[in-house]
């Protein structure tokens, strides 16, 4: 009997976050943009990290894209047609510059580019794995980020979409850049579907603040 051997499926969320360190790394490092107070790249990195990974791994258009991460149809094809050899050319360039003295089809560009060359480097072996899972939570906390690493450890086994009342239930206790989940969750457009929007939108109401 032939027994036929599948692979097993990566989670679009470990992929996803492995693009974006990869993405980082690609910038310089860390150290890099904190050196030049350049953080602002991250909610664009990390929103075209999720559309890259469900472009390549799920096939998903960018209309699909776009409705699970709460972006515009055309942010969503920005990401999926950018230029990575163009990106590539210019990334010593990159994390000297500020996202928002760009313009947003641009900076969307750009990040499309960065997730697109990081996905290509995951793909082709040049990541490793466990030294990403040992750092990631490490290089998020130096980057303000950390608490996304800690939403998705606590909503680990949760099922999606989300309403508002089971959200803060599983999240209580917790502060955001200051802020408890319970005054956040009230920002947030409910039902959230994916861990990938609960991100984005938690992303875009702290960054209103």
């Amino acid at each position: 009997m032939v027994i036929e051997v599948k692979p097993v499926e990566e989670n679009v969320d470990a992929k996803a976050i492995r693009v974006f360190l990869k993405t980082i790394e690609l910038l310089g490092g860390p150290r890099k943009l904190i050196e030049y107070r350049n953080l602002t790249w991250l909610p664009s990195l990390m929103t075209a990290s999720y559309a890259i990974v469900y472009a390549k791994d799920k096939g998903y258009t960018a209309e699909t894209i776009a409705n699970i991460l709460g972006i515009s149809t055309t942010t969503a094809r920005n990401i999926l047609r950018a230029d990575e050899e163009a990106v590539k050319a210019r990334l010593e360039m990159l994390a000297n510059e500020k996202a928002e003295s760009l313009g947003e089809e641009k900076r969307t560009h750009i990040a499309g580019g960065l997730a697109k060359l990081a996905y290509k480097e995951i793909q082709q072996g040049r990541d490793e794995i466990n030294l990403a899972l040992a750092l990631g939570q490490e290089v998020s906390k130096s980057l303000g980020v950390d608490w996304a690493v800690k939403v998705l450890s606590m909503l680990k086994g949760t099922d999606f979409p989300i309403e508002k009342e089971h959200l803060i239930s599983k999240l209580k206790g917790i502060k955001i850049k200051g802020k408890p989940i319970e005054e956040i969750a009230e920002k947030l457009n409910y039902p959230i579907a994916t861990p990938a929007q609960l991100l984005h939108e938690i992303a875009q109401a702290i960054k209103e603040e």
